[in-house]
């Protein structure tokens, strides 16, 4: 099975790769998917991609005090919306407190145990 964290307890790049589409559904501004390159700078999950990722992975919305935590500790823009950074470090966490949470989370965006896209959903 592939590694979603790095030697050094970061995310890997295949991670990191995966983790760039899953963001890239729901950020604005809205892109092209699959994403081919990099994101733009201002790329950020406001409310409305937040509570779609949310929906789509967990099956409803985020909590007021989880979405409160997630903007609170993580990386967003002056605006409060998360960046690819802080979408990054929620995934950092989670995984090193859970693996098989964000196992689920990849599976529900369509990934296998090999990170690789099987179901385009």
């Amino acid at each position: 099975m592939i590694s979603l964290l790095d030697d050094d307890g970061g995310i890997s790049e295949s991670f990191e790769k995966c983790l760039k589409q899953i963001f890239a559904k729901y950020c604005t501004p809205k892109l092209t998917l699959p994403l081919a390159g990099d994101l733009p700078s201002n790329a950020c999950l406001d409310s409305t991609g937040m509570h779609a990722w949310a929906l789509d992975t967990n099956g409803e919305p985020f909590s007021e005090d989880t979405k409160e935590e997630i903007l609170q500790f993580m990386d967003v823009t002056d605006e409060g919306d998360l960046t690819f950074k802080g979408f990054l470090q929620v995934y950092q966490l989670q995984t090193e407190n859970d693996e098989e949470e964000t196992w689920r989370d990849l599976s529900k965006h369509g990934y296998d145990r090999s990170l690789n896209l099987i179901d385009k959903n």
